[in-house]
């Protein structure tokens, strides 16, 4: 998809059918048809991309901008080099969408924007190969792609064109999917398969192909012996509700993946600034445990040092590039903790603890569970901390909001001579009301096979706030599966503003044979305040967190485009609500009610700005029990009111979800919500 914020067109060109199908099955609390277990077609028996093809792409960082250009180019191809990107596994420099004129020549041919690159594409590819990278491009499979601008798309001239790309040196082509003009699909991306073979027999240089139709067709179906790789889902964007939408499409979708065939879930947005380095380090350990491709999309040019180490993380990268191929599986997925396993060559298993919600919560698993032998013991190796540990079968951590935890785990019959691991965690949701002592249990838990020895634990708040401990901090041993628990009295200074704080816990530990292990849990405390006694408008009371699939939730308007404050009116159905919360799914709200309150009431649909697709659904969660949904509402629906009963949850969260077919149009309002306390 080109990846303008294109919420209708994208959905106007789907198959009304199969879209509205999926949405009545979701809507009837039944589940969408997954993929299945027997084996997929054949890859293409030509050796290309044996594993998932890792680079850099533009678009996500500069769309059509004048910054991109062939100094830009240039400029990535030297980094891949001199920051260890290439040695790291990093082979692909990519040119998006407005590389060309609008035009052809006289003859039919593409012509390379002579501004933005004087040299020519041969030229550049030439400098690209130099370096010992690889030039990738790209066109669409319509007779135009799909910026407004309107350069020439391939449909119809496919053989030209895949001349021109092998004579130019060209090794990865990405083929998108506007102006397709309603031919068939397979039809469109089988053609230009069958122009690219005929030119790299004419020039001897293969030519990697990227079909990008947005999974539209379902081409995990049967695009493994038409290109090496397929788009699974509509464009990404920079930001947690839209990466998220995106990961929960492309996991079901585990049998397709294989050496030579892989999902693609879309390109990195690591490094865009839309999402915390917490986020991006999630982003970036899912695509990697997913077999997914792994192309670069911010500008490296201007990346912070936090950017390049985990784009650089060589051990997140070896399991997106393990030679068995596997993708990631889902062990467990419950109230947004999931546990995903990935078989690996050397029989060990990648297990990524990936926490979604917006507080801490603890994940679990075993040893048994991701596939791994009866042992003795186990090797635990963590991949963002890189470091080894041993346990008795458990795999668990307290997971931060937003966070996973990357392990890789083997059956080792050298395990004792790794520390013990341990599991910090934080019992309770950390809500503190300023100027009130508020009590918080933490726990430092064995996990090893072996007694961690000298344990210690320290809690820290910001500047300003007491923390004291109240029951012991220190243990001289802790056998298997016993646990530290220390109680600790938090207060935040009177008149401390409502919102999140930074705390840290954080532990230490030894071997039996004297070895130290320092732990540490980020963790989010938030400052909170009942909302006031009577009825109150939720778009006026402050939130503990939110979430959104698209741009920020605004207050009192639609969500309108990406930017703070760009909203409209409230409108669903032609009816227009002067306040309320505009939001895009995926998106969650949260808000503070300390048992205090008993309803929370809105008017909710699709908002008008939307004038086609949109399929939502609206939750009230109480805690973590779901307490009211309206199951799956659409565009042409008027507003539909809500109702849920809260009485004693300690946090109201309002949840909207993209009705199971993606998130494109899909602007929800909480229409004139009210929480009565």
């Amino acid at each position: 998809m080109r990846h303008l914020h294109t919420r209708t067109t994208r959905k106007a060109r789907r198959s009304a059918v199969g879209a509205l199908a999926a949405a009545l099955l979701c809507a009837a609390g039944l589940a969408v048809p997954k993929a299945a277990a027997a084996p997929v077609a054949p890859a293409l028996d030509d050796g290309l991309a044996r594993t998932p093809p890792m680079g850099f792409n533009n678009w996500n960082s500069t769309h059509c901008r004048a910054e991109f250009d062939e100094a830009m180019v240039k400029g990535i191809a030297d980094i891949f080099v001199d920051k260890g990107l290439k040695d790291a596994g990093y082979e692909y420099v990519n040119l998006d969408d407005c590389w060309a004129l609008p035009s052809r020549d006289a003859n039919g041919q593409l012509v390379p924007d002579p501004v933005r690159f004087p040299g020519g594409i041969k030229a550049l590819a030439d400098y690209v190969h130099a370096k010992g990278l690889k030039l990738g491009i790209y066109t669409s499979a319509g007779t135009k792609t799909c910026n407004s601008a309107g350069f020439p798309g391939a449909l119809g001239h496919e053989y030209s064109d895949a001349q021109q790309f092998a004579d130019w040196g060209v090794d990865y082509l990405k083929y998108d999917n506007c102006n397709n003009q309603g031919v068939d699909a397979r039809l469109r991306y089988t053609t230009m398969r069958d122009a690219l073979r005929a030119a790299s027999r004419k020039t001897g240089r293969p030519i990697v192909y990227s079909i990008c139709e947005w999974g539209e067709n379902k081409p995990w179906e049967w695009a493994s012996d038409v290109g090496q790789l397929w788009r699974t889902t509509g464009d990404i964007s920079d930001n947690w509700g839209s990466m998220l939408s995106i990961l929960k499409r492309n996991l079901p979708l585990a049998p397709y993946a294989g050496p030579g065939r892989w999902n693609d879930p879309d390109m990195l947005e690591v490094g865009n600034g839309g999402m915390t380095d917490t986020e991006y380090r999630s982003h970036f350990s899912m695509w990697a445990i997913m077999a997914a491709p792994l192309l670069i999309g911010s500008d490296l040019r201007s990346a912070s040092e936090e950017t390049f180490e985990i784009l650089g993380n060589r051990e997140v990268i070896a399991v997106d590039q393990d030679p068995l191929g596997r993708q990631g599986a889902v062990i467990s997925s419950e109230g947004g903790r999931r546990v995903v396993a990935k078989e690996m060559r050397d029989g060990s298993r990648a297990v990524a603890l990936f926490n979604e919600s917006g507080t801490a919560r603890r994940i679990t698993t075993t040893a048994d569970a991701v596939g791994l032998p009866a042992a003795d013991g186990y090797t635990l190796r963590d991949l963002w901390q890189h470091r080894s540990l041993n346990t008795a079968g458990t795999i668990s951590a307290t997971v931060p909001a937003h966070g996973t935890v990357l392990l890789r785990a083997w059956a080792d019959p050298k395990w004792a001579q790794h520390p013990p691991a341990v599991e910090l965690g934080l019992e309770g949701s950390p809500m503190v009301e300023a100027g009130r002592t508020a009590t918080l249990t933490s726990t430092v838990t064995d996990l090893g096979r072996t007694t961690a020895r000298r344990v210690s634990v320290t809690l820290t708040g910001p500047e300003g706030w007491t923390v004291r401990a109240t029951s012991p901090t220190t243990s001289p041993a802790l056998p298997t599966g016993r646990t530290l628990r220390t109680e600790w009295a938090v207060t935040a200074p009177e008149g401390t503003p409502t919102g999140s704080y930074d705390v840290v816990l954080r532990a230490t530990h030894h071997s039996p044979t004297g070895a130290r292990v320092d732990s540490a849990l980020p963790l989010t405390a938030s400052v909170v305040a009942t909302p006031p006694s009577g009825t109150s408008r939720l778009g006026d009371l402050p939130w503990l967190s939110a979430a959104n699939g698209w741009g920020p939730v605004e207050r009192g308007t639609s969500n309108g485009e990406s930017a703070a404050g760009d909203g409209r009116p409230i409108t669903v159905g032609g009816v227009v609500y002067d306040d309320g919360l505009g939001v895009h799914a995926q998106s969650t709200v949260e808000y503070y009610t300390g048992g205090a309150c008993e309803t929370v009431t809105a008017d909710v649909g699709v908002d008008d700005e939307e004038d086609a697709g949109g399929t939502v659904t609206f939750e009230i969660w109480t805690d973590d029990t779901r307490a009211a949904s309206t199951g799956l509402l659409t565009n042409a629906m008027p507003a539909q009111p809500i109702t849920a009963d809260v009485t004693g949850a300690q946090v109201v969260r309002l949840v909207v979800t993209d009705g199971g077919d993606g998130i494109d149009s899909d602007h929800g309002d909480w229409a004139g919500a009210r929480v009565s306390c």
